[in-house]
């Protein structure tokens, strides 16, 4: 499948972790969607540029430290969905990492694990939702499973 709209994506997260870092891995756990998400947002890997103008010759650029990403996704905030439940959960634990998967409208796959710093909740004007939204920051390399 070529090109695509974002309708019909999905997030789900699950407390376990993979028993390898691998998308058999990641295949084995079982998610909870997160219901209510209008956007997730950008994430991936983005590794730093670091450069050096010496004093006679061109700037270099080298590869420095890489950071795995992070999304904020905008969900409508549901006090009985099963997903922002465990959301909310992950984000009151400081230290456990929790897996997620992100899915595509043409049934490719994007897994990884991460920890919530945060669940805020956003109280707009009177015609608008309560939203949250969670700050998801990613631990471990995207795995890309193709569509089927």
């Amino acid at each position: 499948m070529g090109k695509m709209t974002s309708a019909g994506t999905k997030l789900a997260i699950s407390a376990a972790a993979p028993a390898t870092q691998t998308a058999a891995g990641y295949q084995a756990l079982t998610y909870t969607e997160i219901g209510g998400i209008e956007s997730i947002g950008a994430f991936g890997a983005v590794t730093e540029e670091v450069t050096f103008q010496p004093l006679r010759g061109a700037r270099e650029s080298y590869k420095g430290g890489t950071n795995f990403g992070s999304l904020s996704p905008s969900i409508a905030h549901d006090d009985d969905d099963a997903g922002q439940e465990l959301l909310r959960t992950a984000s009151e634990d400081a230290t456990d990492l929790y897996s997620f998967e992100v899915t595509y409208p043409s049934g490719a796959k994007r897994f990884f694990q991460g920890r919530v710093f945060g669940y805020p909740e956003n109280v707009g004007a009177a015609n608008a939702m309560l939203m949250a939204n969670p700050s998801i920051n990613l631990s471990t390399t995207v795995i890309k499973v193709p569509a089927p």
